[in-house]
């Protein structure tokens, strides 16, 4: 009754390729072409990433320092305390 999932429609005039697991090399060139290409990716984008983020952690941190300030005490409040 129906379909098996997987063969759920007829697909003509595609045909498809594969290659064995033992026959395809897991990391080709990874020393010769893939850590010289993650350094030329990261030294390129380096101006368009670290200026956004130095400003959000100095503001960041600048909003801490604030908090912290407004939760402290204020001595003059408590001089007439005993």
């Amino acid at each position: 009754m129906g379909f098996q999932f997987g063969n759920l429609a007829k697909v003509r005039h595609v045909i498809t390729y594969s290659l064995s697991p033992f026959e395809q090399r897991a990391f080709p060139n990874f020393f010769y072409k893939g850590i010289p290409n993650v350094w030329r990716r990261t030294t390129s984008s380096f101006f368009k990433i670290a200026p956004p983020m130095i400003i959000m952690y100095l503001t960041y941190s600048w909003g801490n320092d604030i908090y912290a300030q407004g939760k402290r005490k204020n001595p003059a409040d408590f001089e007439n305390d005993e």
